[in-house]
């Protein structure tokens, strides 16, 4: 059950509880202390302890009894043992009923709202009795020793109704509490909720642009370093090779420039700097970027095998990065003298996309910490596909990824999970 534990008690008491047992002392201790245990109509209201063991109870009980409420919610169960106790003992020695034995329903209250189930079903059972042995006691000995029955069932009946009327207060704001405990945990487990959301949200844009800058900024640094090589050495021989590198080179910076502050104007895009959405690549801008990557002096061929179809939203902007970052690779590693082959193969359920070169593979450095691998991964993985990257078996590099295509038909064999993360091994 969700009541039985007891509510989280306080290192120490607070102000308010030690507020409340300096109350208690001075309205209920002090009058104990002066007039002692409370006798019949008879006789005086508040008269002295007739032996030196009912004075030192009553001194006990009107000192200890307000002492022990401070302690209320700290230790409940031993405040209410420490009040009941001294509420028996000071009846026992003959002081029956004492001023400061209301205490007795204020450390029931407190019992019933901060201790374990056990503690509140002590509690109230304890305070039954002491109830009845009241009664029991009135209805016996009566006023100045003569016996009134009647007189004891009205001290039960009005005994037990104030024990069960406390009792249910403090069970009743006992169930308010944890309910607003509960609804305070949910309340700051959603915003906690709310918090991992945004800054899921964030990192997923932060690597979204880091893919693209790198994307842009690879692809296009690699064309210029390339021609840039590539007219130097022909301006003597051929100036208008030259030319028509400076040309390439102009071009390519041109395209990135645009790039660069697109991603930019997607980061302070608001009412008042409206950056204009151009066209994004698609799988059939690859032969624009195939031609660019030939005229920076790769061998470069596009192979389309079977009938194209309509790709899932966003998968041809996935395929032609995926093919711009393999080209970028082949021509800082591939080698001078190297022949790359892009082929996108068009099967029944997946689109299968390889970019083979027959330069260095394995051999080629590393010049980086893989980003352009795992960004073709993530880019890959968001539409459930799979891509491996390595050399090959004859020499030369491989990339090669699935893309599913909704169909009906069948689902050919995976090509393997991908690695969490990047093999060592891998040089690009």
């Amino acid at each position: 059950m969700t009541n039985s534990r007891p509510l989280a008690p306080l290192r120490a008491p607070t102000h308010l509880d030690l507020a409340l047992a300096a109350g208690i002392f001075v309205t209920l201790g002090v009058p104990t202390l002066i007039g002692g245990p409370i006798q019949y109509a008879s006789e005086p209201i508040l008269a002295l302890a007739s032996t030196t063991a009912q004075a030192i109870a009553t001194a006990l009980a009107a000192v200890l009894m307000p002492a022990a409420l401070a302690f209320r919610r700290t230790w409940p169960t031993a405040s209410a043992v420490l009040v009941y106790a001294l509420a028996l003992a000071h009846f026992v020695v003959g002081a029956h009923v004492l001023l400061v034995d209301l205490a007795v329903l204020i450390s029931l209250y407190s019992v019933t709202l901060y201790g374990s189930r056990l503690s509140r079903i002590l509690g109230i059972l304890g305070a039954y009795v002491g109830a009845a042995i009241i009664a029991v006691w009135s209805a016996t000995l009566g006023f100045r020793g003569f016996p009134s029955p009647v007189n004891g069932i009205y001290t039960a009946l009005g005994g037990a109704g104030v024990v069960t009327l406390t009792w249910a207060v403090g069970l009743s704001r006992r169930f308010r509490t944890r309910e607003l405990n509960a609804l305070e945990a949910r309340n700051r487990a959603l915003r906690e909720e709310r918090d991992q959301q945004a800054a899921s949200a964030t990192t997923a844009e932060r690597n979204r642009i880091a893919r693209e800058m790198h994307d842009i900024v690879a692809h296009s640094l690699s064309v210029m370093i390339a021609q840039a090589d590539g007219g130097r050495f022909a301006a003597q021989a051929n100036p208008e090779a030259a030319v028509d590198a400076l040309t390439t080179i102009g071009a390519v910076g041109r395209d990135a420039l645009a790039d660069m502050r697109k991603i930019l104007g997607v980061l302070r895009d608001d009412a008042t700097h409206a950056t204009p959405r151009l066209p994004q690549p698609v799988d059939a801008d690859l032969d624009n970027l195939v031609e660019t990557v030939r005229e920076s002096g790769l061998s470069v061929s596009l192979v389309r095998i079977g009938d194209s179809r309509p790709l899932p939203p966003g998968a041809g902007y996935a395929l032609y990065r995926i093919c711009q970052e393999a080209l970028t690779n082949a021509l800082k590693h591939a080698g001078p003298a190297a022949r790359v082959i892009v082929t996108l193969q068009w099967l029944p359920s997946h689109l299968d996309v390889r970019i083979e070169d027959d330069g260095r593979g394995a051999g080629a450095p590393n010049d980086g910490r893989g980003q352009g691998l795992l960004g073709m991964r993530e880019r890959v993985a968001i539409f459930g596909g799979t891509l491996v990257a390595g050399p090959r078996p004859g020499g030369g590099f491989r990339v090669r990824a699935q893309i599913p295509i909704p169909t009906s038909g069948p689902t050919p064999p995976p090509l393997g999970r991908p690695a969490p993360t990047l093999n060592p091994k891998e040089p690009r």
